[in-house]
């Protein structure tokens, strides 16, 4: 890995092993099955048979962490895949809700305006 030294302020190489990759990325991981769990739990029953049956589908960069489909799986006993092409996946959907506003307005959520961050 290269990056600037923040004592030195010089340029410098260094090399991280997978293994720290994975330690670093413990907590976080450990929060994403929590609240995928969470959610689980607070879904209304008629819905929750739905997701079990079809499944808890990944998408967005996140869902490309080596595992982390079969660890949800393993904490949610529900089947756990990620889609096909999940970095795009939020545009693409964002996109199509936007080509049918008409078709899907009984299913939108109305919210007030926020401002933008500044």
């Amino acid at each position: 890995m290269r990056g600037r030294n923040i004592v030195t302020g010089l340029p410098e190489e260094i090399l991280v092993s997978d293994e720290d990759i994975r330690r670093a990325l413990e907590k976080s991981v450990k929060l994403i099955v929590a609240e995928v769990k969470t959610a689980v739990e607070e879904t209304p029953p008629e819905l929750l048979a739905d997701i079990m049956a079809s499944g808890i589908y990944l998408v967005g960069g996140g869902s490309l962490l080596k595992g982390l489909n079969t660890l949800i799986q393993k904490e949610t006993k529900i089947p756990t895949k990620i889609i096909e092409d999940p970095m795009t996946a939020m545009v693409r959907g964002a996109g199509l809700v936007l080509e049918n506003l008409d078709q899907l307005e009984e299913v939108l959520v109305e919210t007030e305006e926020l401002e933008p961050p500044k």
